[in-house]
């Protein structure tokens, strides 16, 4: 049974709820059956003895038995009572008061999965509506021990579940997973230069956190990832999430996983840091974007104002309208010290990032500390329609401070809008998908550090014959007879300087109805030319530039009287991502459009005068 089979499988536990629960209700009672389902079955191999140890200990009057029970038990969690939701339905009469007695059997950590989906009252009001019975009788009949379902199946399940559950809803989808094949891309770049975290046999222990977690799909994939390639390896997973359900499934996930599970915090990650002080290997996170953050804004004013570098906040704010990059400035602050090894780091942010805010703006600032820093490795476009509740255009950073020697004072653009597969069926806003092909292409180019040009054959029509990936100094392919060869950059490497500029204000004399250029008369203006503030105009110059070269040449050849106020100079950065890839495409013959407005006007004629008849 696939994930899809399954979640249709639990979503046919709604027929029961029609009725008495409304569509947007439904999430409340099948998130937290189908995680109960799942405790249940991992522990039902040491269920018997781990009851048995409990009675036993519990007779010797100790008080706190937990440590025998976690070893009987073989998992991270277990539960005391001898009841499992296969005898609590041979027991109609009392369900309701053996399943909460259940629940409340769990340790601790475990029933605190059930309290943050305040599951007891859901178990109250099933009961009052004569349905607890046959939900819970539903939920028997599948087998979710990890043997049958493993973990990435299990996660794929819950993350289906949300969508549905937000769809019906009218919420937001996106804020809580993200695409698998998107993660699989982002946890590939973020591992690939570590050869001794990779190499096989060598047991290693690194971090890796997730400041928006969600149900811990991005923190279950690099697990999985560091496992496939080197079974020795461990990775400790860090997390935190504001919504209640999605904590309590990643909190699940990570019991079974034999995780330490007080490493997920519940809460606001902007507000009120979880892993204050901490650092790690690894970070990855999607955070919500163009979501405003007014609702922690004095927090995290204050903590800009008051703590400046010392807080998460020191390079700037950015407008309230958009907070992600509050949350790549929080992960900065995470980022272990280069001597103790450095860190690595991927997060998912819209276009905005990338240019908005002129300079001295905020973004313009925390885009000057990651590039002045040297911090950033990586941009990569992704193509449009990839996630769930958007379809607009996002882009991976890849950031660290323990770049490679080729790396150094160097940014990799790599656009990968056009890697794409059509999907199937739509998921809500996403409608296409990255193949496994089109991910190792982006880490090969990522993987190699090259520039490079997709080459696209077609043939006399236009029809697209073939794509083929050329390197620097690779020759293109040849087109057949009547067609052509199109290259598109999609790999391009720059130095951090190359995206930053200084704004210089240039100023025109104010004149008298004569034209008779005004002084000042009073102070430190005295004698000297006043501004026309109507004639202000501000003009970028690039780093690379020099100022009073690039003013002889591009202002004053116009405006012979003007000049500049140093005063009001300053330093800004923008990534124009798309400029860099733009191909220009020239526009096609008259002569070729008007036979074509032709042909189609003759075949009209033909086909009215056909009506005609």
């Amino acid at each position: 049974m696939n994930h899809q089979e399954l979640s249709s499988f639990i979503w046919s536990v709604a027929d029961l709820l029609r009725g008495d629960y409304k569509q947007s209700e439904y999430g409340r009672v099948i998130l937290p059956f189908t995680v109960l389902r799942r405790l249940d079955c991992v522990l039902e191999k040491t269920k018997s003895a781990v009851v048995d140890e409990f009675k036993l200990r519990t007779a010797a009057g100790m008080s706190d038995p937990s440590p025998f029970l976690l070893r009987k038990s073989g998992q991270s969690f277990y539960n005391t009572s001898p009841l499992d939701l296969e005898k609590l339905v041979g027991d109609q009469d009392h369900i309701r008061q053996n399943l909460l007695a259940y629940i409340e059997a769990f340790s601790t950590e475990a029933n605190d999965i059930f309290a943050r989906f305040d599951f007891a009252a859901q178990i109250e009001r099933l009961a009052k509506a004569d349905l607890l019975y046959l939900v819970t009788e539903k939920f028997t009949e599948i087998d979710l021990h990890p043997n049958v379902v493993d973990n990435a199946q299990m996660g794929l399940v819950f993350e289906e579940l949300i969508r549905k559950f937000a769809e019906i809803s009218n919420e937001t989808a996106g804020e809580h997973f993200t695409p698998r094949e998107v993660i699989r891309l982002m946890v590939n770049l973020i591992f690939i230069e570590d050869d001794d975290v990779l190499t096989s046999g060598k047991a290693v222990v690194r971090t890796i956190y997730d400041p928006t977690a969600g149900t811990g799909g991005m923190l279950s994939e690099a697990g999985e990832f560091l496992h496939e390639h080197n079974p020795a390896a461990r990775l400790t997973m860090f997390g935190q999430e504001l919504n209640d359900e999605s904590y309590a499934i990643c909190k699940a996930d990570m019991l079974i996983k034999g995780q330490n599970v007080t490493n997920i915090v519940a809460g606001n990650t902007l507000s009120e840091d979880g892993h204050g002080g901490q650092k790690f290997d690894y970070m990855l996170s999607n955070p919500p974007f163009g979501v405003e953050w007014k609702k922690v804004q004095k927090i995290v004013t204050t903590e800009h104002l008051d703590k400046g570098f010392d807080g998460r906040f020191g390079p700037g704010l950015p407008r309230v309208s958009d907070g992600s990059m509050l949350f790549l400035m929080h992960l900065l602050s995470k980022m272990r010290p280069p001597q103790d090894g450095g860190s690595r780091f991927g997060i998912v942010l819209n276009g905005s990032p990338l240019f908005t805010g002129g300079a001295g703006s905020g973004e313009s600032e925390i885009r000057r500390y990651v590039l002045e820093n040297d911090l950033v490795e990586a941009i990569i476009g992704l193509p449009t329609d990839m996630f769930y509740n958007t379809g607009i255009a996002t882009y991976v950073w890849i950031l660290s401070n323990k770049k490679p020697a080729q790396r150094k004072g160097y940014v990799q653009l790599i656009d990968a809008s056009s890697f794409w597969q059509k999907m199937r069926k739509s998921l809500g806003s996403k409608r296409k998908e990255m193949s496994d092909e089109h991910i190792a292409t982006v880490t090969n180019l990522f993987g190699h550090f090259v520039e490079a040009q997709q080459a696209t054959v077609l043939d006399a029509e236009g029809k697209e014959l073939g794509r083929s990936i050329l390197r620097d100094g690779e020759v293109a392919p040849e087109a057949p007879t009547g067609g052509k060869v199109k290259l598109a950059p999609i790999s391009r490497i720059f130095r951090n300087e190359d995206f930053g500029y200084t704004t210089i204000t240039v100023e025109r004399p104010l004149r008298d109805e004569q034209g008779k250029t005004l002084l000042g008369v009073k102070g430190k203006q005295k004698g000297k030319k006043q501004p026309d503030s109507a004639l202000r105009d501000t003009e970028n110059v690039p780093l690379s530039d020099d100022i009073g070269a690039y003013f002889a040449r591009e202002v004053l050849p116009h405006a012979p009287d003007a000049w500049i106020d140093d005063a009001k100079s300053k330093v800004g950065y923008e990534i124009p991502f798309n400029r860099h890839f733009y191909v220009f495409e020239p526009p096609r013959d008259l002569r070729e459009i008007d036979s074509e407005l032709k042909a189609v006007s003759a075949n009209i004629m033909k086909m009215l005068e056909e009506l005609a008849e």
